[in-house]
């Protein structure tokens, strides 16, 4: 009987190659997923209102909960080796549409830090909802491509939720890093008044 890992990844991972456009659309989220949040902080918090901090304070958060979810996975990794699919199954029963070093699989740095910045800056507002949908593309494409098991991106959700948890309970002791970046950006309190607040 085949595990829970074989069954899912090759479910997922067996629907590669079937449509090349969607193929090119998990590579890229697979690959690319740290760069887009990268464009993503930077187009919110340059097009946010120039006085709205909380948002702003919530990307801070969103940033370091993925640091704190990298290094969460590095420490598990130090203790912990296990084989990506491409190394441990034959090669006919993967389709590796990435390249990638035959390093540890678990757990999938990529999901946990995608799912804590997702966590981070998670609320009622346009950003919080497209991180999320990121990082939901992300965790799957990690497996479509060929590169993780299911419980390697399963554990890194858990750990990038619980990074971004623990993050937002220290949120007051990081608020002087968000007042750092209002006051070089002259964002939120730092704001020159317009002609309607003189």
């Amino acid at each position: 009987m085949k595990t829970f890992d074989e069954t899912v990844f090759q479910f997922l991972n067996g629907l590669s190659n079937k449509v090349l456009w969607i193929d090119h659309v998990m590579m890229f989220f697979a690959e690319h997923a740290v760069p887009m949040y990268a464009c993503l902080f930077l187009i919110a918090w340059f097009t946010l209102p120039r006085r709205e901090e909380n948002i702003r304070h919530l990307l801070v958060l969103g940033v370091l909960a993925g640091v704190l979810a990298v290094f969460l996975n590095s420490v598990i990794a130090l203790f912990w080796f296990r084989s990506r699919p491409f190394v441990t199954l034959p090669s006919g029963e993967v389709t590796q549409l990435i390249p990638h070093a035959p390093n540890t699989s678990f757990p999938s740095d990529h999901s946990a830090a995608s799912v804590a910045i997702a966590t981070g800056v998670w609320g009622k507002n346009w950003i919080a909802y497209s991180f999320t949908i990121v990082a939901i593309i992300e965790v799957v494409a990690r497996v479509y491509v060929g590169v993780h098991w299911p419980t390697d991106v399963i554990t890194g959700i858990i750990i990038g939720v619980l990074s971004g948890c623990v993050i937002k309970l220290f949120s007051r002791f990081i608020y002087p890093i968000t007042t750092l970046g209002l006051w070089i950006c002259r964002f939120g309190r730092f704001s020159k008044p317009t002609n309607l607040e003189k």
